[in-house]
This record gives C-alpha cells, structure tokens and sequence, in this order.
C-alpha cells in the first residue's frame, strides 16, 4: 500500500469549516464512519465463507504493506478502509469461517456486535456502582441471569430475590486466566491465614494441584500467584478416567503433601479441558478438597456454556461445594471476546485479598455495602435479545453436527476416535492398520493429513497429543457453520485421507 500522503493540506479532518478545530467525535463523522464500518462488517460475514481460512503471508509481512512510520497527517476514513481491505483482510486467520474447526470457537451475533458497539460508544469506565449506575446494574443482572440457567445455587448470585444480597456474587473478567489468578490469589492469602503465617513467610509451604490435562494457563497463573513451582501438581490422567481427574488420586497427592509438612491449597477442576474434552468430576473433586480446606475452582470456560441445556447440567453436579466457577461465552455462547464470568460462593474471600478503596473511589453508595462494583453490556444484549431457548438452540445445533461428524469417522475403519466426545469436539486420527503402519508412521500420517487441509485454505484444524499419539482436534461452533460444513470438511478429509495413503503405498513399494 505504502505510507499515507504526507501532505498536511491535501485533506482536512475539520470539514469545510477549519476554525472548528479538531473533532474526534463530530456527529456526522461518527454516523459516516459507523456506517461504513457496519457495511463492512455486514460485507465481511457474507463474503467469509469464500475466503481462505488460514491465510497465506510470511511473517512481517504487513510492513511491507503499509508504511512503518507514523502518518504525520489526516487521511479521509475511506483510506482508511481500503488500506484495512487490502491489506488487512487476507492476513487474517478467519475465526468467524464457518470452516474454521480448530481451537475452540470464537462465537458472536448481531447481538452482541451491536451491544459491544454501543458499550465503546459509551465508553463508560464502571470502576464503582457511582461512576456507571446503570452500566454496574446490567453487568449484576446478567451473570444473575447466567447463573439461573446454569442452575448454579443461590449462594453464587448478586441478588438472592427477596432477601437481598447474597454471599457470593459474580463478575465478568476478559479470560479464564484472569479468573484462575484472582481466585488462586484469594486461596493463597486464606491458607496463610488459616495455617498461621506471618505475611507470605509460609509461601513456600502451599501446594496447588490439577490434572494433566488443565490448561496450561493453569500453570503459568500459579507462578504469577507466587506459589513455588516445585509446589504445583499435575496429576496424570489416562483412558480408564477418559482422561478427567481421579479422585483417589488427589487424595493420594494432597495427604502425601500433608505428611510432607505441605498445605493444600487451590485445587483446579475442569469442565471440557482443551485438549480432549475431558471433564472433571467436580462433587468428588469437591470432597477430597473439603478434606484438607483447599479452595475448589471450576474452570467451565468452554463447556459451561453447554451447561445451560438441562441434559448437560449434570457435568457441573456439586458445584454447590466448590468455591468458584467460570465460564467464557465467548467461546460459545455468541458473545464477543473478551467475556469470562466468575462466580465465588464468598465474595469476601475474593476483595478481603485484592480489594482497594483509595480516597478518590470512595462514596456513599459503595460505603453503604448495598451495591456491586461492576460493568458490561454485551452479555446483557445477547441474552435479553435471543433468550435461554435460543441459546439452547444453538448449542444442540453444534453438538449434533460434531456427533454427526463423529458418525462419520466411526463409519470408516481407516480412523479412530481417541476419546469420547462430550460436546461438539472430535478428537479422532488415522489409526495403524496392516501393512506394516506403526505408531509413529500414523503420527507422521495424521501431522500430514493436517497439514494438508490447513494449506487448501477450505478448512482448518488443530491438533493435540493425547497418550503419545498425534491426534486431531475438529471443534464444531463457529456462528456461521451448518451441516453443509461439516459434511464439505468431512468429505475433504476422507480424499486427502485416500490421497497420503496411496502415496506412502506407492512410495513403499518403490
């Protein structure tokens, strides 16, 4: 593109009328810009479907595309535009594809576009009920909302109905890592308490515990929090669990700590891990903690959202014993990033370790105790505009088209799936079969297949180790995905599939 004109009088920001002076938000600008934007976006969602999911640029590829140096003058929007057009676009990796099957989702809706839109037009800074009333209020009533239709206990809301506050409450957070930190930061500062220690001397002494299969996000907030590496425990899973968390085991782990003059702390469940979906089995996990008064968090971010549909609330059976929970409807609940919700069973747990009130914060409605500190928007609009039945719509929708798919793979002897499939992730592979095709011929074989279909641009998957094996991940959940997807992905698979088998026959022959 190269850079912009430099020329101070070839356009001027200030319309006709110069002595006006700078305008950032002048109202025809505002509805000119927005407009073109909205065309845009609107444009974008017709046109994704055609467009390569994983683009085809080399790194450091956009400098050579725009100037490295800061425009010194204005420029109409529209170049603006066209620079984001040509420039921009085919360097993106096309999350909203509906043949984007890889990660997990990252889901949206008209809704909750038009809610963040109007949450950045506001621009509203909710750091206390006063500065944003209404802001805090909505962001209250959501995740209260939320926590209904995931049937979480009453102990877990803002308001408790007619008797007012209850002990917990929520908050939205931008991630799960976020979520992880605060709560793990809260655990450490109630064991130190609870086991006598003078400031953070008995640091040392905490122990922190998850399966293999946590996220890894786990692992890093944990050292964040201050907890001695040497102190965090990866429990390992294998396919007798279907890879969730054993039970006997933290038992196990946690008394051996106990007896090594250890405390137990924080333990992580999680509710469809990343890798392979596996889920926790959060009442138990809850009972072996209460053992040792270690605080449980649920780390639901993905597969909370599949909570709302009665048939799979079960997953989250005993959270009425945990201390924490959260979810991102980010990922599938058709909310823009970045929105993680938090629920702590006490708040006072969470703002004795990270609350302030400098002197500048302070007034009568937060020192009166009867309002929360919060804000957000667009997780109000999605759920205010669709309603839990269409919510509920959509996540059944994408756990038939990913069993579906399942069928699929099942149906041909050349694959395997490697775990079970909970929600709408397919963890599956080439297995070996006669002919001489070992283990690691299959891994090389399924890093292959992937490879393959990633460079086609028609689909993208992502992949995972599961027991030393190289296995495939296929997440059904983009916004945009129908059967037609699926089965078009399927169908790619299964000839690129044919294509790398017929030519490792005929290189094996030659």
């Amino acid at each position: 593109m190269g850079s912009l004109d430099t020329n101070p009088t070839a356009f001027s920001p200030f319309g006709d009328d110069a002595s006006a002076g700078f305008q950032p938000l002048n109202p025809d600008d505002v509805r000119s810009y927005l407009h073109k934007a909205v065309d845009f976006i609107s444009d974008y969602y017709k046109s994704v479907e055609s467009l390569p999911v994983l683009p085809d640029v080399k790194p450091g590829y956009l400098r050579n595309e725009l100037s490295s140096a800061p425009p010194t003058s204005s420029a109409p929007f529209d170049v603006t535009m066209k620079e984001l057009r040509a420039s921009v676009v085919p360097g993106m990796t096309h999350w909203a594809s509906p043949n984007f099957f890889a990660f997990f989702p990252s889901t949206n809706s008209a809704a909750a576009i038009a809610g963040d839109l109007i949450a950045s037009a506001m621009n509203t800074v909710g750091f206390t009920w006063q500065a944003a009333p209404a802001a805090t209020e909505m962001e209250v009533l959501a995740l209260d909302w939320l926590a209904q239709l995931l049937r979480l206990p009453s102990s877990f809301m803002n308001r408790t109905g007619a008797a007012g506050r209850g002990t917990g409450g929520g908050v939205i957070l931008g991630t799960t890592s976020e979520a992880m930190l605060v709560t793990l930061v809260a655990a450490r500062d109630a064991a130190l308490r609870r086991s006598g220690s003078q400031g953070v001397s008995g640091l040392p002494r905490l122990a922190v515990y998850a399966a293999d299969q946590t996220h890894s996000t786990f692992f890093k907030a944990c050292r964040l929090a201050g907890f001695d590496p040497a102190n965090i425990r990866s429990i390992p899973t294998g396919p007798e669990t279907d890879y969730a968390l054993d039970p006997a085991r933290l038992l196990e782990v946690m008394q051996a700590d106990v007896d090594a003059g250890l405390v137990p702390t924080y333990v992580c469940a999680t509710v469809g891990t990343t890798s392979s979906n596996a889920v926790d089995p959060v009442g138990a996990i809850a009972d072996v903690a209460a053992v040792f008064n270690a605080w449980v968090h649920v780390d639901a971010a993905y597969a909370g959202s599949a909570c709302i549909c009665p048939e799979f609330r079960h997953h989250l059976d005993g959270v009425e014993r945990v201390d924490s929970i959260s979810m991102s409807p980010h990922k599938w609940l058709l909310t823009c990033l970045d929105c993680t919700c938090l629920w702590v069973r006490d708040t006072h747990r969470l703002t004795d370790s990270l609350e302030t009130n400098p002197e500048y914060l302070k007034n009568d409605a937060s020192e009166s105790g009867n309002v929360t500190d919060l804000k957000d928007m667009q997780l109000w609009m999605v759920m205010r505009t669709y309603g839990a039945a269409k919510l509920q719509e959509h996540i059944r929708s994408d756990v038939a088209m990913a069993k579906m798919f399942e069928d699929s793979v099942r149906s041909d002897d050349r694959f395997e799936v490697v775990v079970p499939r909970n929600f709408a992730l397919v963890c599956f592979r080439i297995k070996p079969h006669g002919g001489g095709m070992t283990e690691e011929d299959a891994d090389e074989a399924n890093r292959e297949l992937m490879e393959c279909l990633n460079r086609t641009g028609k689909a993208y998957l992502a992949h995972t180790v599961v027991d030393d094996r190289f296995v495939l991940r296929f997440a059904v959940g983009s916004s945009l995905q129908e059967e037609r997807h699926v089965r078009s992905a399927w169908e790619l698979i299964n000839k690129t599939t044919t294509e790398i088998m017929q030519d490792k026959i005929v290189a094996a022959v030659e």
